[in-house]
């Protein structure tokens, strides 16, 4: 009987639709060892995704036409196209010679296909012909926040609105509260930013690139892994102790939070009366220091929001950013406060630590973490297998 990962694998590439052996050895390689890789977060998940060819992919881009092309990441580029029927399609064409790309396709294609949310980004399906990895997803009219609220067309900004941001908080806090919390899959999204949340038509919001995604399994109090995600929105536990909980993600959403009000990215550099080299995260704090919080609102809104509502967007990102895990609020206890149904004060409240014996025992099971499990020592630092860039990962999987 062969390995168990094996069959895994076979069942995978089944339901995929996809036949590697017709394909050069060299992407067999990659694309065999990315499909082993992702086989224990991958198991058991009911695959339900589209299968296209490179003749419709072709034809929906107009043979991948500049003129149709939306972005590029660190992955590949995005692609506008319409199918014969008319619909309008997103086309993510990974990067052939990425071998993280490969690793990608199967978390994406696993993950996204499982999952159906409002605030989510739907995936259509896949191509695999040749070295071509390919990605199918819905089309969303106005892009992805970044380009809306971080651009620099003012003319687009114009059209987010306060409460259009408001909405857009609370579409983001919905969808993670989903991965976290309520789909058959306990997920952690590892690299929320404004640039993963794109917009459809009527400006909601939907989170987007799952490629750096992390299964969470409910008896785990963390995962102990290799840091990926986007400078400026990781979690203190994570950079430095690889020490990943549904709280990075929650870390990142306070940092995202204070974007949507402020509309400045948080790797963008300021000066500040005597200080001459602030980021984002440091003026809040230096803001709230000075109780003068509301400055950080967008001068581009003008007096166009609501000053009680931006106080509070503004309580919970400070909040979501605490450097203490336990400091911070679950989504669910984010979005309730979002949503009017839990006073921030009574969140403070309810958030802060006491000091019984039971609590620092569990402090001290999640802070001082179990060698055996990261297979660390001090000399080696979980950041050894990857490095942060500005706008994504790049790991090496392969020797």
């Amino acid at each position: 009987m062969p390995p168990l990962f094996l069959i895994y694998e076979d069942l995978i590439l089944q339901q995929l639709g996809i036949f590697i052996l017709r394909h050069t050895n060299r992407y067999f390689h990659i694309f065999r060892y990315a499909t082993f890789f992702c086989l224990t977060e991958l198991r058991g998940i009911d695959l339900q995704t589209g299968i296209f060819t490179m003749r419709q992919i072709k034809a929906a881009t107009k043979n991948f036409d500049p003129s149709n092309k939306l972005g590029e990441g660190g992955f590949g580029s995005v692609y506008k196209g319409r199918l014969s029927d008319g619909t309008i399609i997103a086309v993510k064409q990974l990067s052939s010679k990425s071998k993280q790309g490969a690793r990608e396709f199967v978390n994406e294609v696993g993950l996204i296909s499982a999952l159906r949310h409002p605030n989510l980004v739907r995936l259509y399906g896949c191509c695999v012909e040749g070295n071509q990895m390919i990605l199918v997803y819905e089309y969303m009219e106005n892009n992805c926040l970044s380009q809306a609220l971080l651009g620099t067309n003012k003319v687009i900004k114009a059209k987010l609105t306060w409460p259009m941001r408001i909405n857009v908080c609370k579409g983001i806090a919905q969808g993670l509260v989903y991965l976290h919390e309520e789909s058959n899959l306990r997920i952690i999204h590892r690299d929320i930013k404004a640039s993963n949340v794109l917009l459809d038509e009527n400006w909601n919001a939907k989170i987007s690139d799952f490629g750096l995604a992390k299964l969470n399994d409910d008896g785990n109090t963390h995962i102990s892994t290799r840091i990926v995600g986007t400078m400026g929105y990781l979690a203190p536990e994570y950079t430095m102790r690889g020490h990943l909980t549904t709280k990075a993600d929650v870390y990142s959403f306070g940092i995202l939070a204070l974007e949507i009000v402020s509309g400045i990215s948080c790797n963008k550099s300021f000066s500040y009366e005597t200080e001459e080299c602030l980021y984002l995260f440091d003026w809040v704090w230096l803001l709230h220091e000075k109780e003068t919080i509301l400055e950080l609102v967008d001068p581009d809104l003008g007096s166009e929001y609501s000053s009680e509502e931006a106080l509070t967007i503004i309580q919970v990102a400070l909040l979501c950013t605490k450097a203490s895990t336990f400091a911070r609020p679950t989504m669910s206890q984010t979005l309730s406060v979002l949503e009017g149904r839990t006073n921030i004060q009574d969140l403070e409240k309810e958030l802060r630590p006491s000091t019984t014996h039971l609590d620092i025992r569990r402090l001290r099971k999640q802070l001082w973490l179990d060698h055996s499990e990261t297979n660390l020592t001090s000399a080696e630092p979980p950041t050894t297998e990857s490095f942060v860039t500005d706008s994504f990962i790049t790991e090496s999987f392969i020797s």
